[in-house]
């Protein structure tokens, strides 16, 4: 069962966004909106990454773009859904974009997959930044970090964690990290880290990658096993993604590797036109 706990709550107050909420047929979807008179960047999290664990990153963004982080559905503030396809998170994800006038949209790991089957709808972008987006697949390996891994540590959260117990699972995560993470997991929907884990295995990146127009960029870290050597080649094959560029950095933000990134992913312009963002999309707090 989800539950948001009134010290979770309370972490809102030392956060520099203003808590919007968009509809999404049904669904209620809160974001975080950093404000600002730049080009709206739409971000886009993890399986079980609540909007506000991107702080750190939306914070080192915001003399460049106005971030807006969004709490997909079963994971935050936002409603829990009845169904958790890649195609049902894109619904809601231009839900969030509608009236936001050609943003940048951006996604880590299960966000860049996201982020990807928009974009490839033909959405009007600026551009699109994908960040770690599994390679698993039908004849792909199955995603690094197990289910049970993801219940456990739910689980956890549930009961009672700590930021001492979620290092042992995170150690090389900054200590506000993990003191949010021990916050605001038990935010997320069982349901819903089952069935997009399901989704890691039995959707294939591949089928939309190849439609995702220019400008986009792939970043992923040097270790992450996520994108991996194989795969990384991959999506670089021209017949596969022409007009695309692809990064690596020394680390990664997958949650399976228990990293998060020391510095810049790469010092290449962005081709969205926005010359700062890869070379800042990576820094630490």
């Amino acid at each position: 069962m989800r539950a948001v706990l009134q010290s979770a709550l309370a972490d809102l107050a030392d956060v520099p966004a203003q808590s919007r909420w968009v509809r999404s047929g049904e669904l209620r979807l809160h974001v975080l909106d950093y404000g600002g008179s730049g080009v709206p960047l739409v971000i886009l999290p993890g399986i079980t990454s609540p909007a506000i664990t991107m702080d750190f990153v939306a914070r080192a963004l915001t003399d460049l773009v106005r971030p807006i982080v969004v709490d997909v559905r079963g994971r935050g503030l936002s409603d829990s859904g009845t169904s958790y396809t890649l195609d049902d998170y894109a619904d809601d994800t231009v839900a969030v974009l509608d009236g936001l006038d050609r943003p940048l949209l951006m996604g880590h790991s299960m966000g860049a997959r996201i982020a990807a089957v928009v974009a490839a709808r033909g959405v009007p972008l600026r551009g699109s930044v994908l960040v770690d987006p599994p390679m698993s697949g039908p004849g792909r390996g199955p995603y690094p970090t197990t289910l049970e891994a993801f219940l456990g540590q739910l689980r956890e959260a549930q009961r009672g964690t700590d930021a001492d117990e979620v290092a042992r699972s995170w150690p090389r995560w900054p200590r506000r990290e993990q003191e949010l993470r021990a916050r605001w997991l038990s935010s997320c929907d069982a349901e819903a880290v089952e069935a997009t884990h399901a989704g890691f295995e039995s959707e294939d990146f591949f089928t939309t990658w190849p439609n995702v127009p220019a400008p986009t960029v792939l970043l992923h870290g040097g270790a992450s096993p996520v994108v991996t050597a194989a795969g990384a080649a991959e999506a670089a094959t021209p017949t596969r993604r022409p007009g695309s560029w692809r990064c690596q950095g020394p680390d990664t933000w997958c949650s399976g590797t228990s990293e998060r990134p020391r510095s810049s992913c790469c010092g290449r312009p962005s081709p969205a036109g926005d010359g700062l963002l890869l070379g800042t999309v990576g820094a630490a707090p």
